[in-house]
């Protein structure tokens, strides 16, 4: 869901825009401008929603705080429908955990980032996404390929990076509500203050939930489960008169959610799962399958950066972040239980030797510590383990920089990690940006990412099944990647805007090492094993072209091709299941005169995927080779916004044709059998969604 409107806003929030766009580069993220100065001029801009930044070495998409309006947006996973480089779905039919592709690839091969901080690691993953409220973020970077080492090496496929509203915003209040017509209400507040030169803090709360239970496809199941969040932040920065800034700040949310079948009883009241009494044995009685999880997680970070001279041009920074997170989730007779520490340190010196040179040094390492209670009760299954896993990785880095002029960039990053269990790995990453002229953009970068496989929390939708757990889904192998790429961008002389250009990349990620989660290998089974030798590898191909027209009207059209296969134990090499092979995407924005009305509307084609065999036989599948595809089909947005002073009013609607995926569940007339499935997703699950929301802001006065 997303939003639509053109409101912007203060040169602290555009100064903070422009600074975030350079976080491939920026090793601490600490150092900036004050803004928060009493004399700041305000004033309405027109800002771009989605657009490639022509000045980042990486192939970059960024989505302003105007793209994040453009629908109700009510969290991350919302923010990307405009979006062709990021595809957007549900893990599954009943928990309503949402996932994200990037390069065709699985969003645990994504590094997310928090204002260059990782995060959604592990038991945070799954839901992660439905955790950032879209109203407290200033913008979304989205890099394609293998980025800086200095965030760690787990990026493969790319970064996405958040950033928050800052501390220095000259917004004492900010107010958003929304809700939509399946009940679903979404509450945020932000609160930014100034006390003083030296210190500044952000306080940013949101509430959300449903009240009622919708079955639309009556199929038994609910299409969304009951879900209830409650998620507070407060985060600080103080600056010393001497340059010295330190960020710090805390989290802390709760998130409930229950899912699954609704029978009635004698009396025709509504029965929902409990997963205190249900059995996996039927005798009769109303007892529904279904899950039932709750999300607890309090992170706390800080950020120090100390300038080593008068220019800042040297300077040391340390960034540090401990997050806890538990869960405790059932489906069916299955339980998992399961508590996360999570810690990340990053020490950085850089040195800005002049215009041409700049190198910086660091150490950093990961830190997780996962406490596993699981039992699952299946049919001819009955397997258990409660295990403490500790995984951990330090290293060390040296990352090289050189410009000559506005013309070329090379970044040269080479990391050398220690992996518990798996030994020392080294990582080398390059990036190259030339611009033989100003109106073309050329760029390539390749590099190596690492990461330790969870495979149960990396798969969350398999719990929803019924189907026998089979091979290493205990295990954690270290999971190796190469992605390579290039992008060329040619920026053309027509249009309202200097911004109207035509852009074509293509990156390939080829795993040495993977966990494969494969459903083909044997009815009623999901074997977990590693790759081992065997080829998995993905292509990536799209083209972006964005122009005004005429001043105030915005025509953006995207189209992505997937080419992804991997290897299968006795299969040979196959077209990766439940993975789109391409999504197009129109945009259409016109704002009048000093944005007073604002009108979005976004179209979506999204493409087949191949799909298990056993979804043979089900509504719009359709067999080719012998192999079977999901259909072809479209997704409408429209919204329309109106602005008054400190206040956006928007109504739109979502989904306008109406299209889901028929049966989304396998088996679903008896879930206690082997093929009950639930996890074979590959379009919407809600129809169509209106919402109606306001916006309030309360401008600091001079």
């Amino acid at each position: 869901m997303k939003r639509l409107s053109i409101f912007l806003c203060a040169l602290c929030v555009m100064f903070h825009n422009a600074a975030a766009q350079d976080f491939p580069v920026d090793t601490t993220g600490i150092y900036g401008e004050r803004q928060d100065s009493l004399d700041a001029a305000v004033f309405v801009a027109r800002q771009a929603g989605n657009f490639l930044s022509k000045g980042k070495e990486l192939r970059t998409e960024v989505i302003s705080a105007a793209g994040l309006c453009k629908m109700a947006c009510c969290n991350l996973a919302e923010s990307f429908e405009n979006s062709a480089s990021v595809t957007v779905g549900y893990s599954d039919a009943v928990t309503g955990a949402r996932q994200i592709r990037l390069l065709g690839l699985s969003g645990i091969y994504t590094q997310m980032l928090d204002e260059t901080r990782p995060v959604m690691r592990g038991l945070s993953a799954p839901f992660g996404l439905s955790y950032v409220p879209g109203q407290w973020l200033e913008s979304i970077q989205i890099a394609k390929g293998s980025s800086s080492v200095i965030n760690g090496v787990e990026c493969m496929t790319g970064q996405i990076n958040m950033e928050h509203r800052k501390p220095t915003d000259e917004k004492p209040l900010f107010i958003n509500a929304a809700v939509m017509s399946d009940t679903k209400m979404d509450f945020n507040i932000a609160s930014s203050l100034q006390m003083g030169y030296k210190w500044s803090t952000v306080i940013l709360g949101h509430v959300s939930g449903n009240v009622s239970t919708h079955d639309m496809n009556s199929d038994g199941f609910l299409d969304e489960p009951m879900m209830l969040q409650f998620n507070l932040a407060n985060r600080w920065l103080y600056q010393a008169e001497n340059g010295i800034q330190v960020r710090f700040g805390v989290r802390a949310l709760q998130d409930t959610r229950l899912g699954g079948q609704v029978l009635k009883d004698a009396e025709g009241r509504e029965v929902m799962y409990d997963y205190k009494s249900y059995t996996l044995q039927n005798t009769g009685s109303i007892d529904p399958w279904g899950s039932d999880i709750l999300n607890r997680s309090i992170n706390g970070y800080v950020k120090v950066g100390v300038p080593l001279n008068e220019d800042n041009s040297q300077n040391i920074a340390l960034i540090a972040d401990y997050a806890y997170q538990d869960m405790d989730s059932y489906f069916g007779s299955t339980k998992y239980i399961a508590g996360q520490h999570s810690a990340f340190a990053n020490l950085l010196y850089q040195n800005v030797i002049n215009d041409s040179h700049r190198f910086t040094l660091g150490l950093n390492g990961t830190f997780d510590r996962y406490d596993e209670d699981f039992r699952r009760e299946v049919v001819l299954q009955d397997v258990a383990f409660n295990t403490v896993t500790d995984l951990m990785n330090a290293g060390a880095f040296g990352e090289y920089t050189y410009h000559y002029g506005e013309k070329v960039t090379a970044i040269a990053g080479l990391r050398g990690d220690w992996f518990h269990g798996h030994g020392f790995n080294v990582s080398p990453r390059v990036t190259l940006k030339y611009m033989p002229i100003d109106e073309i953009v050329i760029r390539a970068n390749g590099g190596r990412g690492l990461r330790y496989s969870t495979p149960l929390v990396d798969n969350i939708g398999v719990f929803s099944t019924g189907k026998q757990f089979k091979g290493a889904y205990d295990g954690h192998i270290l999971e190796d990647a190469w992605t390579v790429g290039g992008n060329l961008t040619y920026y053309m002389p027509f249009g309202a805007s200097s911004n109207t250009y035509l852009s074509f990349d293509y990156f390939r990620t080829q795993f040495g090492q993977q966990m494969v989660v494969d459903y083909e290998r044997d009815p009623g089974e999901i074997w977990f094993y590693p790759l081992d030798g065997k080829r998995s590898y993905t292509d990536n191909y799209q083209v972006d072209f964005s122009v005004d027209p005429f001043e105030g009207f915005n025509v953006t059209a995207t189209f992505r091709y997937t080419n992804a296969m991997i290897e299968l134990e006795g299969k040979g090499l196959v077209e990766k299941p439940m993975t789109g092979r391409y999504k197009g995407v129109l945009n259409l924005q016109y704002a009048t005169r000093l944005n007073k009305w604002i009108f979005d509307f976004t179209a979506s084609m999204n493409g087949p995927c191949r799909v298990y065999e056993f979804m043979k036989g089900m509504d719009g599948i359709t067999e080719k080779n012998g192999k079977y595809y999901s259909p072809v089909y479209p997704l409408l947005y429209a919204q329309i916004t109106r602005r008054f002073k400190g206040w956006d009013v928007y109504v739109g609607a979502e989904n306008l044709t109406n299209f889901t995926q028929k049966n989304p569940i396998v088996g679903g007339d008896n879930p206690r059998q082997a093929s009950f499935d639930a996890s074979c997703i590959w379009g919407p699950l809600m129809g169509i969604k209106a919402h109606i929301g306001f916006r309030f802001t309360l401008w600091k006065k001079a």
